[in-house]
């Protein structure tokens, strides 16, 4: 498994590139993530998941902001397919140009 983390203040976020994901744990050895896809120069961001335990403590929003940081610091456009990703910008206007 191919992991290099994220630099951000709160919980480590790795880049899970063998999973095509951003992930963080999430306790009970469960993990929050959000799943891409890269094509042409676009990441889109595909599907958000914190399970149960994890859920109320921001933990979606670390890890696609993750995803927007690593788009911003790579160059890359955002294609916002997941709903969480779609509200999570339309929030963070800085965000914003990557789409």
């Amino acid at each position: 498994m191919s992991l290099a983390s994220i630099p951000r203040e709160g919980p480590a976020v790795r880049h899970n590139v063998t999973a095509h994901r951003f992930e963080t744990d999430a306790g009970a050895e469960q993990l929050a993530y959000v799943e891409y896809e890269m094509a042409h120069g676009r990441l889109a961001l595909t599907h958000t998941w914190v399970p149960m335990e994890g859920r109320g403590k921001g933990l979606a929003g670390i890890v696609v902001e993750a995803a927007l940081k690593y788009a911003q610091a790579n160059g890359l456009k955002v294609e916002p397919v997941c709903s969480y990703v779609q509200s999570f910008i339309a929030r963070h206007p800085e965000y914003a140009d990557l789409t």
